[in-house]
C-alpha cells in the first residue's frame, strides 16, 4: 500500500460505480467507510455490504464533518457549503482518481477536453496494445480507475472530466492532453467559464509532457522550463491539419503523415481527434506503422455522430453524446447533404447559450425539435424552425410524417441527458430503436 490510511474516518460521498470501486478499494485494505448518497434508492444499493454505515435521501452534515477523509463521486459539486465548510476544517477531499495515483508508479497518460475525449482515449489504447503494451483504459469513459489496480499491464489511459480533476491534486502524469475547452456545465462552477478552464488545466499540474490545442490560447501555462510542450491544431502548430482539393492532410511539422480519405472515420472533428492520437503516439514514441495502421481501421465509437441507417437516401444520425452546445456546431458542420436537417436538440443544457447555434439555424434547411427540460428556452431561441415537444419519441413520430429523400435526421442535443434518461446511451439507444421501427 503506498498511502497509510489506518486510524482515518473515511467517507465515501456518492454510490454509483465510482463510489462502489472506493468501498471495494477500503474494504481490501481492512478500513470499513461510512456512506452518503442523496438518493433514497443508489441505483447500486445491493452492492454495498452489510457491515457499512450507510446514510441515503441527504447529505448528512454530521458525518461529513466528522471525517478524516472524503471521497466524492464527480457528480457531486465540490462547492456545495458544508464540502467548503470541511476544507475549511482541514478535512481531506479528494477524488477516486487522487486515490489512485497514489497507488501507482505505472506511466500514465491523462486525456481530457469538453469533447472527443473517449474517442482519442480509446484510438490511444489501441495504438498501445498494437504497439504491443500491456495499456488499461479507465476513468470517465465508464470503467473506474480502482478497477484496474492489481491488474497487469505496464500503461494507463485515463480520460478525466473536469469534476474528477477537481479533486485530484498529484497526478504526475507521463502526458497530459486538453483537446479543447468550450463552454460546458457553466452550472456547475461559481465562477463561470474560466473557473471551468482552470479546472481542465490542473490536468497539466506534474505532467512530463503537455499536449495542447493551440484554438484553445493556453499561452498562459507555458511557465516550467522542465516539461515538454506539444501544440496542436493551427497551421503554425508542431501537429496541424491543411485542406486539398478532396480530402484533409494530417501533417506533423512539414511531414505528410495521413489523408483523411484513408480513415474510416469522417468530419473534421474526427480528423482533429486523429491528430492528436498522432501527437500522443509519437510523443510515447510508439511505432508509426502500428499508430496509423491502427487509425486507418478505427470507426466511430457508439453515440458519436454514427450513422444507424440509410434508407431512402435519408441519413439517421445518432450523436447523444452530445451534451453541449460546441458539440451540436461540431455536428453541423459535418454534415454535406443539401437536403432539410432534422435536429433534435434538448435535455438538461447546463446553463449552455444556443444563440451561438443561430448562424447555423439562419443559413441551413432546417427544422428543429426541441424536448426536455430546457426544450422550451431553447424554443425560444429558434421559434421560426423549432416545434416544442415533451420528449424524444414525440419528436421522431413528427419527423417521420415529415422526411423525405435527401433528408438529415440528427440527434444531437447538445444537452445532458440526466432529465427524462439515465445516460446518453440510454438516450441514444431508444433513438435506435425509434429509428429501425419508422424505417
Amino acid at each position: 500500500m503506498a498511502y497509510n490510511y489506518f486510524g482515518k474516518k473515511i467517507l465515501i460521498l456518492g454510490i454509483g460505480l465510482t463510489g462502489i470501486s472506493c468501498i471495494n478499494f477500503f474494504l481490501k485494505q481492512g478500513i470499513t467507510p461510512k456512506i452518503i448518497d442523496e438518493s433514497k434508492n443508489p441505483l447500486f444499493v445491493t452492492k454495498i455490504p452489510k457491515n457499512i454505515e450507510c446514510s441515503f435521501g441527504s447529505l448528512e452534515h454530521k458525518w461529513i464533518l466528522e471525517s478524516d477523509i472524503i471521497i466524492i463521486s464527480p457528480g457531486i459539486s465540490s462547492f456545495r457549503p458544508i464540502l467548503i465548510k470541511a476544507r475549511l476544517l482541514g478535512i481531506e477531499i479528494i477524488s477516486d482518481i487522487e486515490l489512485f495515483v497514489r497507488e501507482i508508479s505505472t506511466p500514465i497518460i491523462a486525456i481530457t477536453g469538453t469533447n472527443g475525449k473517449s474517442t482519442v482515449a480509446t484510438m490511444i489504447t489501441k495504438i498501445a496494445q498494437n504497439s504491443g503494451y500491456n495499456a488499461l483504459l479507465g476513468g470517465n469513459i465508464g470503467c473506474p480507475v480502482l478497477n484496474l489496480l492489481h491488474q497487469k499491464r505496464d500503461l494507463y489511459i485515463i480520460e478525466l472530466s473536469s469534476f474528477q480533476l477537481e479533486n485530484t491534486f498529484n497526478l504526475k502524469s507521463k502526458i497530459s492532453v486538453i483537446l479543447n475547452i468550450h463552454e460546458d456545465h457553466i452550472n456547475r462552477y461559481p465562477q463561470g467559464f474560466e473557473q471551468y478552464k482552470k479546472t481542465k488545466l490542473s490536468i497539466y499540474h506534474g505532467a512530463e509532457i503537455c499536449i495542447m490545442n493551440s484554438h484553445d490560447q493556453l499561452n498562459d501555462i507555458f511557465d516550467d522550463k522542465n516539461k515538454h510542450y506539444i501544440s496542436f491544431g493551427k497551421k503554425n502548430s508542431d501537429y496541424y491539419i491543411y485542406k486539398n482539393d478532396t480530402s484533409f492532410i494530417l501533417c506533423c511539422k512539414n511531414e505528410k503523415i495521413l489523408n483523411s480519405s484513408e480513415l474510416l472515420l469522417s468530419g473534421y472533428h474526427n480528423y482533429n481527434n486523429v491528430l492528436v492520437s498522432i501527437a500522443i503516439a509519437d510523443a510515447m514514441k510508439f511505432s508509426r506503422q502500428y499508430t496509423i495502421y491502427t487509425l486507418k481501421n478505427f470507426s466511430s465509437l457508439p453515440h458519436r455522430f454514427q450513422t444507424i441507417q440509410n434508407k431512402n437516401n435519408i441519413d439517421w444520425i445518432n450523436d447523444s453524446k452530445s451534451t453541449n452546445v460546441n458539440s451540436t456546431q461540431v455536428a453541423l458542420n459535418s454534415l454535406t447533404k443539401k437536403g432539410t436537417i432534422h435536429l433534435l436538440l434538448g435535455g438538461d443544457s447546463k446553463s449552455g447559450n444556443f444563440n451561438i447555434l443561430k448562424k447555423y439555424f439562419n443559413k441551413k434547411n432546417i427544422k428543429i425539435y426541441c424536448f426536455g427540460k430546457d426544450g422550451v428556452k431553447i424554443f425560444k431561441i429558434c421559434k421560426k424552425k423549432s416545434i416544442y415537444v415533451e420528449n424524444l419519441k414525440q419528436a421522431m413520430l413528427l419527423i417521420s410524417k415529415t422526411v423525405k429523400s435527401g433528408d438529415t435526421v440528427l440527434l444531437s442535443p447538445g444537452c445532458s441527458s440526466l432529465d427524462q434518461f439515465s445516460n446518453f446511451e440510454e438516450r441514444g439507444n431508444l433513438f435506435i430503436k425509434l429509428t429501425k421501427e419508422m424505417t
